[in-house]
């Protein structure tokens, strides 16, 4: 009940506007790129893009089943537990926009995804729309065991995050 609590308290803050500082605004992506950039492997790229064509699409059951349980998030708030699909459920209905994958970088069992956020039915991105964001996940066994926000500017850019 503690992780529901904190799913809510995190969907609220996160439409009370924490999508403020989603990145630059970049040009819009050639939609006919036929493979994702980045050293990833494909079956991470692959789960990743299956999550987010799913949320994008409005389908948050489905965007759901590419979670572990248990399986941890971190959207700006302390790493929360998720133990059930319901959770996982509210986590990814908490998101406010979809996104299309443009870049994953692996780093040993890390993989980091860049964005372009997107609005989504049951979403509200509002000023985020065409912003990057970035998420680093840990996949195992085909599902994201942890997904965790990032800071949109990359270490070693000369930003401090």
């Amino acid at each position: 009940m503690k992780a529901l609590v904190a799913i809510a308290m995190l969907s609220a803050a996160l439409l009370a506007g924490t999508m403020a500082g989603c990145g630059e605004k970049e040009e819009p992506e050639n939609q006919s790129a036929p493979s994702i950039a980045g050293n990833a492997g494909a079956e991470e790229k692959g789960v990743i893009r299956a999550w987010v064509d799913a949320l994008r699409g409005g389908d948050v059951r489905r965007a759901a089943s590419y979670f572990a349980l248990p399986g941890v998030v971190e959207n700006g708030t302390a790493p929360i537990r998720i133990e059930t699909r319901r959770e996982a459920q509210l986590f990814n209905r908490s998101l406010p926009c979809g996104a299309r994958l443009l870049r994953a970088e692996a780093a040993g069992r890390f993989i980091t995804a860049t964005f372009r956020l997107t609005e989504r039915p049951g979403g509200a991105c509002g000023a985020g729309t065409g912003h990057t964001a970035r998420t680093t996940f840990v996949i195992r066994d085909g599902k994201i065991v942890e997904w965790r926000r990032v800071s949109d500017q990359p270490q070693g850019s000369g930003e401090l995050a």
